[in-house]
């Protein structure tokens, strides 16, 4: 009976345990019936000491979702979605189906984590998300903003980015990179990976690829240290400390400014989480690449820095003065125009550095060395600085305004004479006279008011007629004239570009203070009048970080003009076909997952999907800080007369076309995969996928001998040399050859295609694509 006890006491125990594993531990939240909204308590989810939250963040008359620090300031750690507008107040945190959303609207909803059932905001300021047996599933220090905090690191390929100021905490300009070869850098976003833009580094590259390193705050002194993440062998330790006090929590973070500081906050006794400065990587902020902005030097004033535009700019937004500065003149003229190749003049005197830089349009500041070496440069100057060791004098042109005055003395009076009046009648009539003109000028122009009132009125009843109203408030974009386009690109002067459909001009807007590219389009008939005006209701629709955005347009007549967001770095045909070097692997990758993106917002998040139908290099535009954008979305659709909802007329550019398009059958959004697997396969291999001047014919195609590569286990063959980790690469070559699959059932969505880039899908092997197998 004793041995019959025992058994029954054991599965007793065992079964109260499995029991109990179904009730969720003391602070941890139920995802399935708790809620959050900026208006309705709780707005927050609090860690159990009360020193972090985790909820929606006051931002002007709106709020973020994110987490902060308890102190004073109410200092943000972490922001969800950093780079999309902020959320309005009857936004909600909500769980549906498993899925953690962040409602914004009636019908806009993000994800910020599948099979949710638990959360749990921990002390340390990391808040996890579990599944219903407990594991984490996501955790907010895995993806650090501006922040790490005590307890947390940054591992290989890991970033900080800065926020864009002291209030908007959107994607700013400085970046905190720990890089594959051990280094941790600082660079201004819009800069690559390379030594001369880098404005402070640890110093502890080994060269080439090394084991997983870190960067660690540690959460009892406040210490920051390089490790080996598997050994947790210290490497390098960048900031010490001797003190560890209680009630004290670290944070490293990368402001806005470019600064990386370590800061401590004190929650004892007497203080509510006063902030200190504990270290920082460099001196001051006139060290930071890039503090001002372009066109602008930092200088101190009382020890304060302070931004100086260079001569002949101003300030993009004199409230912020670290955005940079923008010429105040458009044009200017010179004499004997040529335009020079090279910006490298040698050694000459400084009259002659002068004039060689007056005499050439192409440049705008000659700069003349104390060993008398001048140099030209042309705007914008991306890194200017105030430096009497190395420059002896630096020459800018600006704008000259001239008044001309005529000099003929035809016009001047031989003599003067001097009238008087002295008669009431000549008063009188002068009185009579003068109130005559001036009632006469009164009628006149009311007449001429009145005129013009009931010109415009008719043309407004006109224009409602035609739609045009209509369109605009549909869209809220800006209507342009035809006159105001040609006044901002000084009519169509400077080209962009030119494809298939029209051709692209710079064009300034806002007083010079905001560039813009104006497409001018071509080949519009009259049939297609109410199929562009569809097409512009659903492009005007689209908005997001990955699309070229649109911001305006003409139909006057028969002109039809768009006006879109300027990319300053060109095309990605320029950044991986021109340049001298192969662009560095990760920000290949990047890029790829950048361009993904777009084409995921065009085909399943908008509200009606969009079918590029010309997905290449070309159409992929890179902005200031070198992020990836679709551009062209929609615009063979609305150009093309013969099109109709089955899409059997061919569009596209040769060598990115799908087979169905041969096969007269309907078109679907995988013609846009296959688009996207052969860019993805140039990505990789920084070069066309139909180069004829080879030696080797397997070469020639670039699909054929990826695919080659792949089964042979030589995929190293496709990078000429460059040296990258061998699973990413095998990753990306994988998913373009699923991509450009002839069958398009077995092209992977772009949806699927996201979630394999990021690392959450697995890719399997892909079939031989028909089209290698000839």
């Amino acid at each position: 009976m004793a041995c019959v006890y025992v058994v029954f006491l054991l599965f007793f125990v065992s079964f109260e345990a499995v029991g109990a594993q179904e009730e969720p531990p003391a602070g941890f939240i139920t995802l399935e019936s708790a809620t959050l909204s900026p208006t309705i308590q709780p707005t927050s989810w609090t860690s159990p000491s009360g020193l972090f939250a985790f909820g929606f963040y006051p931002q002007g008359s709106d709020f973020l979702l994110g987490i902060w620090l308890m102190d004073e300031e109410k200092t943000l750690v972490w922001t969800a979605h950093r780079d999309d507008p902020p959320v309005p107040l009857d936004a909600k945190l909500l769980t549906i189906n498993g899925k953690l959303l962040l409602r914004t609207g009636q019908s806009e909803e993000k994800v910020i984590v599948e099979s949710a059932s638990f959360a749990f905001m921990r002390d340390s300021g990391n808040f996890m998300v579990y599944n219903q047996s407990f594991h984490v599933i996501w955790e907010s220090f895995k993806f650090p903003t501006d922040t790490i905090l005590g307890g947390q690191n940054l591992t290989t390929g890991a970033q900080l980015f800065s926020n864009l100021s002291e209030t908007n905490h959107s994607t700013g300009r400085f970046r905190l990179g720990m890089q594959p070869d051990g280094n941790l850098v600082l660079y201004p976003v819009d800069a690559l990976p390379m030594v001369l833009d880098a404005y402070w580094a640890s110093g502890t590259s080994e060269g080439g690829n090394v084991s997983v390193i870190q960067m660690y705050l540690n959460d009892t002194n406040g210490e920051l240290v390089l490790r080996n993440s598997t050994n947790l062998v210290k490497r390098a330790i960048l900031y010490t400390s001797s003190r560890s006090a209680k009630n004290t929590i670290y944070s490293a973070r990368l402001s806005y400014d470019g600064m990386f500081r370590v800061y401590s906050h004190s929650f004892d006794s007497n203080s509510n989480g006063d902030k200190s400065v504990l270290w920082s990587a460099v001196d001051e902020e006139c060290q930071v690449r890039g503090f001002c902005g372009l066109n602008s030097y930092c200088t101190r004033n009382d020890s304060e820095p302070y931004c100086v535009c260079l001569p002949g700019t101003d300030f993009v937004d004199s409230n912020q003065k670290l955005l940079g500065c923008l010429k105040n003149f458009t044009e200017y003229s010179c004499n004997n125009i040529y335009y020079s190749a090279s910006y490298h003049m040698g050694t000459m005197s400084m009259e002659e550095c002068i004039n060689g830089c007056l005499e050439d349009c192409n440049c705008e500041v000659a700069l003349y060395d104390k060993n008398g070496y001048c140099s030209k440069r042309a705007l914008p100057l991306k890194y200017a600085r105030s430096d009497e060791n190395v420059l002896s004098a630096a020459f800018f042109k600006v704008g000259k305004k001239s008044i001309e005055i005529k000099n003929d003395t035809s016009f001047i009076p031989a003599h003067t004479t001097e009238v008087t009046t002295t008669s009431t009648k000549d008063l009188v009539l002068i009185l009579v006279i003068t109130v005559g003109f001036i009632t006469c000028s009164f009628v006149s122009l009311a007449i001429s008011g009145f005129f013009i009132f009931k010109f415009r009125v008719a043309k407004y009843r006109r224009l409602l007629e035609e739609g045009k109203r209509g369109l605009m408030e549909e869209l809220k974009m800006q209507s342009f004239s035809y006159k105001e386009l040609q006044k901002a690109s000084r009519n169509f002067k400077e080209e962009l570009g030119k494809g298939a459909f029209g051709t692209v001009y710079l064009g300034v807007l806002h007083k010079g203070k905001k560039l813009v590219a104006i497409k001018r389009l071509e080949k519009m008939v009259e049939e297609g009048e109410r199929e562009f005006r569809a097409e512009m209701r659903a492009i005007g629709r689209t908005h997001h970080k990955n699309l070229v955005r649109l911001l305006g347009y003409c139909t006057e007549g028969s002109k039809r003009l768009l006006v879109y967001e300027y990319m300053s770095n060109r095309s990605l045909a320029d950044f991986i076909f021109k340049s001298r070097t192969r662009p560095p692997w990760d920000e290949r990758v990047r890029i790829a997952l950048d361009v993904a993106r777009g084409i995921l917002y065009l085909h399943e998040e908008c509200e009606a999907p969009i079918i590029h139908c010309d997905i290449k290099p070309q159409n992929i535009l890179m902005d200031d800080f070198w992020t990836a954008k679709i551009s062209d979305f929609g615009l063979a659709k609305l150009l093309m007369p013969d099109q109709t909802r089955t899409f059997t007329g061919v569009r596209g550019t040769r060598g990115y076309l799908a087979p169905e398009w041969q096969q007269n059958i309907p078109i679907s959004v995988k013609a846009d995969v296959y688009s996207y697997g052969i860019v993805l396969l140039e990505l990789v291999c920084c070069r066309r996928d139909l180069k004829v001047n080879l030696s080797k014919p397997e070469e020639i195609v670039l699909s054929n001998w990826a695919y080659k590569c792949f089964v042979a286990g030589e995929l190293y063959k496709l990078l000429g040399g460059e040296e990258v980790e061998r699973k990413s690469l095998e990753k990306m070559v994988k998913l373009g050859l699923w991509c450009i699959q002839d069958e398009p059932a077995l092209r992977p969505s772009i949806k699927s295609i996201v979630l394999m880039l990021e690392g959450i899908t697995e890719i399997a092997v892909p079939p031989c694509p028909t089209t290698t197998s000839m």
